[in-house]
């Protein structure tokens, strides 16, 4: 799938053959069957995403090579299907056999290569090959040439006296170069014939002869790989006649990628996939002393990149360019754009460097002095007008989190460069520091995560390190949704109410739950909320100075706007079905009106979460609450509906000073401004951390009606407990209001042959995912199962999705969505029905839900109510053995 969407024309290796000996035991023509049904499954996996129904899938047009012609695309008679051990370094194509059998008969290597795979059989008495029929006892060639001599050679290699038998039949057969040392190796059994068959069928040499073949050259096949390595770009509609330069100059460029330009008067375009390090000792000795005595670190970065036009030279200035730079945009803040000085290019050749003066285009390379400007992947350009290349996507996501740290505070220095150098090296693998301060490492899975902790812990950090159980994120909500929530708009008695230790401050709250699609399009337009609430989407382009929607996503505000709109009325439209109009009315005109009185959003400012602004102004401005007192009610401004266009500055220029008092001015008062800046902070600290687990909220809408009360002196100090009593305020009012934890949720794909498919209903069933559709595949044994993965069961799936289907499944996991989980955390039978379905609640079995919010509070040091004494009827055991 990889290859088919980046345009590749794929080889195919077929690795671990020596456990076909050695593990299963199977015989030559039970190996020769499982060969040829797994080159067949191949053929027929590519087969289908060549078709039109996987094709329309794809952005473009199909290229004219990949074109279905109905030939199979792995053919061992082509060339491009390699057998072999990668672990022990040998393999070997059909081709290399049939020069062997063919030695001095140079014509007939060809036509044995045509024999040497399929139903043929060679008949001795006629010395040629003949057709094998369905029913003939005949042995099929490539089992009789190939696979009976790998066999007989692995029965005696593995014997006590192997190494001698290898010697004479085969290092002696084949004139191979073999130590005295290897063969008579007594380290490992297996050391002799693993030498042997490595000198013998050298894998690295198969698999670059294969690719010299089998694949394009890159003037062939840059033709038709160019749109997907480097899309062209959507103009935004505001760019004038004045930018027709840039982009001239930038397509003249992407031309040149195209033609896979060579001449060194031609732009330079280098893509770099990945940074990796080597020790400052590995570089070529004419290096060494230079570089020990500018005093640089043991280890130095090298970026690993392409030439696809121009030819690159040491000392040559370039432009580094991040996926994100645009030229007509420019870039000011240096941030995806830097110019650059190439130090030095290396040759790789195998596991070593040799330097070298130039590079020219289609030739791959390393390139030194680019550590400090690369994180992971970027484009260099000789042009500062040039479109970069797409951003690396990986068949697997990072999905397995730890917090790590070191073991002894005083390496944190050592420890933070070590993760820097980390992320840089492994591109598949993230780091970032959490709100907490953790220092969390996303890894693509168990092994993945061992083999990171372990460079980190030797290579990059050399400090030692202790790592968390894996790390799942979870959010915050209340039960709700449908026709909850229009009823929750009707409860009075929703509000809850706290007073400051003061005296002098009071607040009550009331929290509804917001439509998922609503909370939806807040998540998916962070960022352009964060501009839009600073101020930020507008600036002045080039030397015309008009303003214009700035947005990476092309969105605008007044877009963002009616999708808010269209969110709303699609959740009356789900409801319209199972309710009245005279409701539906009643809830459409309550979100619309929550629209027009946004406060504030939450947590970061630009959550997911609402803070509200009170009801109409009240006719006397005061209300009593709880012992009687009167107060002034004290309202924010509609900022960010504002902000949104929801409403105008005039429609809120009345409240603008903050406080509703019809009485006459008063100066017991406190400044207006601080009060809101104490009712913002207070909310942005719930929303950021919930009273279940403090977990951020999500999906909430807080109305919040801060009062001072009359009377109180001019004094009256905006300090941290009014703060407090707003946030204690607002989680009171999510417990009351049947909280529930909101776990993240992949969606999996997950490949299997239908003879597995029960095995993978088990495990996802298992890890409590939810299937969506299974279909099979056209033209194929396959089967496609679509489901939604709790995030919190992905830590072991892919160990359980192996073992059960016995490694014939593979998935693939990416962040679909949040979803609240139905089960009350503080469920207690307490109503008749409840006491008769369930008892006392002994035997209802484990709470998920408290489950995972105990798991989160002991990973964060909060209180968790712990049973000290689980079965009181059992007897305790006090004796001491000795």
């Amino acid at each position: 799938r990889k290859a088919f969407a980046e345009r590749l024309r794929p080889c195919l290796v077929l690795n671990k053959l020596d456990r076909l000996i050695t593990d299963l035991r199977l015989d030559p023509g039970e190996a020769y069957e499982r060969l040829r049904r797994i080159v067949a499954e191949a053929n027929s996996v590519y087969s289908t995403l060549r078709s039109g129904s996987y094709f329309s899938l794809l952005d473009g047009p199909a290229p004219a090579q990949q074109a279905d012609d109905g030939e199979d695309t792995f053919v061992p008679q082509k060339g491009n299907v390699v057998f072999g051990c990668a672990r022990d370094g040998w393999g070997f194509r059909i081709q290399d056999f049939a020069s062997v059998m063919a030695m001095g008969r140079p014509g007939q290597a060809s036509k044995l290569v045509e024999w040497l795979w399929g139903a043929y059989y060679w008949d001795k008495e006629k010395k040629k090959a003949m057709s094998l029929a369905n029913g003939m006892k005949q042995q099929p060639m490539f089992m009789e040439f190939v696979l009976k001599r790998l066999w007989k050679v692995y029965d005696h290699g593995l014997k006590v006296d192997g190494a001698s038998w290898l010697h004479d039949h085969v290092v002696q057969t084949f004139n191979l170069k073999v130590s005295e040392r290897e063969l008579q190796s007594r380290d490992r059994p297996k050391a002799a014939l693993e030498a042997v068959m490595r000198a013998w069928l050298p894998l690295a040499e198969t698999v670059m002869t294969m690719i010299v073949e089998c694949t394009p050259d890159p003037v062939a096949a840059q033709g038709f790989r160019a749109p997907a390595l480097m899309p062209e770009k959507e103009l935004p509609t505001w760019v004038s006649a004045e930018h027709a330069g840039i982009v001239a100059e930038a397509e003249k460029v992407r031309r040149c990628v195209v033609a896979c330009s060579a001449s060194s008067s031609d732009p330079v375009v280098v893509f770099v996939s990945k940074m990796f390090v080597v020790k400052q000792k590995d570089l070529p000795p004419t290096l060494n002393h230079v570089q020990e005595a500018a005093g640089e670190p043991e280890e130095c970065f090298l970026a690993f990149a392409r030439v696809f036009s121009g030819v690159l030279h040491a000392g040559q200035k370039v432009f580094v360019l991040s996926p994100m730079y645009d030229p007509v945009k420019g870039d000011t803040t240096g941030k995806h754009l830097k110019e650059v000085e190439v130090q030095q290019l290396y040759e790789m050749l195998g596991e070593g460097l040799r330097p070298v003066a130039s590079v020219d285009t289609g030739n791959v390379a390393a390139i030194k002095g680019l550590g400090e400007h690369i994180m992971k992947t970027a484009t260099l350009s000789s042009m500062r007008n040039c479109w970069p290349f797409a951003s690396m996507a990986f068949q697997v996501s990072p999905i397995l989190k730890v917090a790590v740290e070191p073991a002894n505070v005083a390496d944190l220095a050592a420890f933070r460069e070590g993760l820097s150098l980390l992320n840089r090296a492994d591109p598949l693998v993230e780091y970032s520091i959490s709100e907490k301060g953790e220092h969390v490492l996303a890894a693509a899975g168990k092994v993945h995560l061992e083999h990171c902790v372990k460079n980190l812990r030797e290579r990059f950090a050399k400090v030692e390190l202790n790592v968390s159980e894996p790390l799942v994120s979870f959010k915050e909500t209340i039960q709700g949704e449908g026709a909850g929530l229009i009823d929750s708009l009707k409860d009075p008695q929703g509000y809850v109410e706290r007073i400051a230790p003061d005296g002098k401050f009071a607040v009550r709250v009331k929290v509804i739950r917001l439509p998922d699609a609503l909370v939806k399009v807040l998540e998916e337009n962070e960022e352009l909320l964060s501009r839009t609430i600073k101020g930020q989407t507008t600036r002045s382009v080039g030397a015309i100075g008009s303003q214009c929607p700035w947005d990476d996503d092309g969105r605008s505000v007044a877009v963002l706007r009616q999708d808010m709109l269209t969110a709303v009325e699609s959740e009356l439209e789900a409801l319209s079905a199972r309710e009245d109009e005279v409701k539906l009315e009643s809830y459409r005109k309550a979100l619309l009106g929550y629209l027009h009185k946004i406060w504030a959003l939450g947590p970061s400012q630009v959550g997911p979460n609402l803070l509200l602004m009170p009801g109409v102004k009240l006719s006397s401005g005061l209300t009593t609450i709880q012992n009687r007192r009167e107060g002034i009610l004290v309202r924010g401004r509609c900022h960010v509906s504002e902000k949104l266009g929801f409403v105008s500055v005039s429609d809120d220029a009345e409240i603008s000073n903050g406080i509703i008092d019809d009485s006459g001015p008063s100066t017991d008062v406190p400044d207006p401004e601080a009060l809101r800046n104490i009712i913002i902070s207070g909310f942005q600290q719930v929303t950021n951390a919930g009273p279940l687990c403090d977990e951020p909220m999500w999906g909430l809408a807080f109305i919040v009606e801060p009062y001072i009360f009359s009377g109180s002196p001019d004094s009256v100090n905006c300090s941290y407990q009014h703060k407090a009593a707003v946030r204690e305020a607002c989680r009171a009012a999510v417990l009351q209001s049947k909280p529930r934890l909101v776990e993240p949720m992949y969606f999996c794909e997950v490949t299997t042959p239908i003879e597995r498919l029960g095995s993978v209903y088990s495990v996802l069933g298992d890890c409590r995912a939810k299937v969506q559709e299974a279909e099979m595949q056209l033209e194929t044994f396959l089967y496609m199962v679509h489901a939604h993965l709790p995030v919190a069961e992905s830590s072991e799936f892919s160990e359980k999705l192996w073992n059960g289907s016995s490694g014939a499944a593979t998935a693939r996991l990416t962040f679909s969505h949040w979803e609240a989980i139905p089960q009350d955390p503080f469920f207690v039978p307490k109503t008749k029905e409840e006491i008769e379905e369930f008892g006392d609640g002994s035997n209802m079995g484990p709470n998920l839900a408290k489950k995972l919010i105990d798991s989160v509070r002991r990973r964060k040091g909060l209180h968790v109510d712990d049973k000290v004494v689980k079965h009181g009827t059992k007897q305790r055991t006090r004796a001491k053995k000795v």
